[in-house]
């Protein structure tokens, strides 16, 4: 009984050494949305994350539209193709680029005109890490390949 009774302070503290561990964290940086013209159907979002930990980006969400979604572009036989992605994987310590022309983020219904020098509140859901929400900047299209504005 007592050599059980000597055990109990040893697991106490591997218990609060593992509670004492950080937790996974996502850093959320350069984030931006195109501006789009009045009526467009869409907006296009982008950010680069950097996990502390293997993590995976697993909603977005925003008052802005009626929905925001992560997606991916590729080009398949001379062709552009885009698709909804369930979620994005955030490999430990490597910034993730979501970029025009990549993967990247939907805005999609926006409630109001995306215009230049707007902000878009988005919220940011992970797997591990917890949640963040960031008012991202509407900037000019610019120079842009006009080809990846998704029907802007």
């Amino acid at each position: 009984m007592k050599a059980l009774l000597a055990l109990i302070p040893l697991a106490l503290v591997a218990a609060c050494d593992r509670a004492a561990q950080t937790a996974p964290t996502v850093t959320v940086a350069d984030a931006w949305c195109r501006a789009a013209p009045a009526g467009a159907p869409t907006g296009g979002c982008y950010v680069t994350l950097t996990a502390s930990a293997d993590d995976k980006l697993i909603a977005v969400e925003t008052m802005a539209a009626e929905r925001a979604e992560i997606h991916s572009m590729d080009m398949t036989d001379g062709v552009m193709r885009m698709r909804k992605l369930d979620d994005l994987a955030l490999p430990a310590g490597k910034a993730v680029m979501l970029s025009p022309g990549a993967e990247h983020l939907m805005i999609i219904a926006p409630k109001a005109t995306l215009a230049d020098g707007g902000v878009v509140p988005l919220t940011f859901k992970f797997a591990k890490a917890p949640v963040q929400s960031i008012e991202a900047p509407i900037r000019a299209a610019g120079g842009m390949d006009h080809s990846m504005a998704h029907g802007q």
